[in-house]
């Protein structure tokens, strides 16, 4: 019998990987645009080719969710990902401004490593590896250990993928011995450029102190609000489409709902007309000490189950055709299972005596979990709108579309991404969807544009002892770039400040009469 140490091993795994990748990396960030491009759209396309049957092969490995729902994650984090990023300029030269004599270049950031969860596995794969390898990096993944199979079937994918278009294989590896001695190995290393950590709490508070730049995402738990201005039929059917999907593994997906006191029967009865099962008291007390573990933390053996194995787990008879599972809350915080986030079709259910007090428990709820991930909310009232826009510490605000689709940016305009920033209130390093440029150094070209003098003409008056600003007319003007600026490129503006402020009120006019 041979034996050996897995950790070891694994950590040795680890410093070969990274070491490949840099050598990629580095022959990678002597290509054109084009030839990068080529390279991204052949992993999109093989994403889709592999959607299928990396759905089955995710499902079978951790018993998560349902297969036409990772269908779909699969082709959004493969081709829509794609859709989005194919016309992005990341390799060199990205912006000219010959006005302003300023040269944006793109720099790639070397070695990514991108931490992948169970709750989506595959489609993190495809997502992760497109906007690395879009904006010039290499990156190795560190799987979860109960999804390993079909993480490695899919960077398989991908490295073949890559392999048909002349790319080195290496930009795209896999820890085969997944430990957490692996995971500090790769998120440590010197040779990490970038942490993409996409998982719990723990994984991400790791991430942070690593020592290396990262970006996090921590749980969301996103409350949904229901305003008696929306079409109530239409906003319950968008929230139970939404918590259903995959059985609730997303992250932006809705953890709770929450309306005016008044309003609740009218909810209520409308949620139970499309397959909401609302819990007595007693079934509620006994699902809740089911779903949270004695620590506080949520029982794995919930995440991405139907409602019918969840309620067999916790020793419940449900009908059969419910849909997701309502139990109502009145608090937040320890003591209060349903006030934490859910990966699985349970909601908690939430009032307030009016839409003031309905904002300050959202704000409750996610202060407690979720700060700055995702919030949503069904009204056709704009004011409704600013109100929470303005108080509710999240980094998106999803209106009227189902939470987990518009979160992602599949059902809205925000970037299409699988991970979400949760901006400085959330702990996140930014609050966008992340995506290419969130994996770039950008270096700025500055032509000179004055001259010493010419600054200090420009101060004020101080000879009475009070400094006074001079008039605008008398203040030099700048001169022009001390070398030919390279010719404007079609991103670049020549209108003046009052011109750009005259678009941009035309632009917000038409949005707001669209």
């Amino acid at each position: 019998m041979q034996l050996f140490d897995k950790d070891l091993l694994s950590v040795q795994e680890v410093r070969g990987l990274v070491s490949a990748a840099k050598e990629a990396q580095a022959e990678l960030a002597g290509k054109t645009q084009e030839e990068v491009d080529r390279i991204v759209k052949s992993i999109a396309d093989a994403g889709v080719r592999n959607a299928a049957r990396l759905a089955v092969m995710a499902n079978e490995d951790t018993g998560f969710g349902i297969v036409a729902d990772k269908v779909v994650k699969n082709v959004f984090g493969s081709y829509n990902v794609y859709q989005a990023i194919k016309d992005m300029k990341t390799i060199g030269v990205i912006d000219r401004d010959a006005e302003k004599g300023l040269v944006t270049i793109a720099v790639p950031l070397g070695v990514v490593a991108g931490i992948v969860p169970s709750t989506n596995p595959t489609s993190t794969v495809f997502f992760k590896a497109e906007i690395a390898i879009k904006s010039g990096n290499a990156i190795v993944f560190s799987p979860h250990p109960s999804a390993l199979r079909c993480i490695q079937e899919a960077v398989k994918v991908i490295r073949q993928a890559i392999a048909e278009v002349g790319g080195n294989e290496n930009l795209v590896s896999v820890i085969s011995i997944p430990t957490r001695q692996a995971t500090e190995t790769l998120m440590t290393h010197p040779d990490t450029a970038m942490i993409l950590a996409t998982g719990g709490s723990a994984m991400v508070h790791a991430a942070y102190s690593s020592g290396n730049p990262a970006i996090g995402v921590g749980p969301g738990n996103g409350p949904a609000f229901i305003d008696k201005s929306a079409d109530l039929a239409l906003a319950v059917k968008r929230i139970m489409d939404s918590k259903t999907f995959d059985n609730g593994t997303i992250c932006a997906s809705e953890q709770s709902i929450i309306c005016e006191e008044d309003y609740k029967p009218a909810v209520q009865a409308e949620m139970e007309k499309q397959g909401a099962y609302f819990l007595s008291d007693e079934e509620s007390a006994k699902l809740g000490k089911f779903i949270l573990r004695a620590n506080g933390t949520m029982n794995p053996a919930i995440v991405g189950k139907s409602v019918q194995t969840i309620a067999g787990l916790a020793g419940l008879e449900v009908p059969a055709g419910a849909r997701v599972l309502v139990c109502k809350e009145d608090g937040v915080g320890r003591g209060h299972p349903y006030s934490n986030e859910k990966l699985a079709p349970i909601l908690g259910f939430y009032t307030g005596k009016d839409y003031q007090d309905v904002c300050e428990k959202v704000c409750m709820i996610l202060s407690y979990e979720g700060k700055g991930h995702t919030f949503s909310m069904h009204t056709n009232n704009q004011e409704m709108v600013e109100y929470f826009a303005k108080r509710v510490p999240v980094s998106r605000i999803c209106v009227n579309t189902p939470s987990t689709m518009g979160g992602i940016g599949a059902s809205t305009a925000l970037l299409p991404s699988l991970t979400l920033g949760c901006g400085a209130i959330g702990g996140s390093a930014t609050s966008e969807n992340v995506g290419p440029m969130q994996l770039l150094n950008l270096r700025y070209v500055a032509m000179g544009m004055l001259e010493m003098e010419d600054i200090r003409a420009s101060l004020p008056d101080c000879s009475s002892g009070v400094c006074v600003m001079k008039n605008a007319a008398d203040a030099p003007a700048a001169a022009a770039p001390t070398m030919a600026a390279p010719a404007a490129s079609a991103a670049s503006t020549n209108l003046n400040d009052t011109q750009m402020d005259e678009l941009v009120r035309k632009i917000i006019e038409r949005l707001q009469n669209a």
